[in-house]
């Protein structure tokens, strides 16, 4: 697998990401942002609770 990717033109900035990432790697600002990648345990949670895709691996 691969870290996550968050598509800026997708992303509507909602927050699950930030929420339910269990290393709490994302911070939100105009978008999610994945702001601590060396913590990403490449779990695909992110990717499963996005509701507009906008994270993919």
């Amino acid at each position: 697998m691969a870290l996550p990717v968050v598509d800026k033109d997708l992303c509507t900035a909602c927050g699950i990401c930030v929420d339910e990432c269990p290393q709490s790697c994302y911070d939100l600002e105009d978008v999610a942002v994945l702001a601590r990648p060396a913590d990403c345990t490449e779990c695909g949670i992110c990717v499963d609770v996005c509701p507009s895709e906008a994270i993919s691996m």
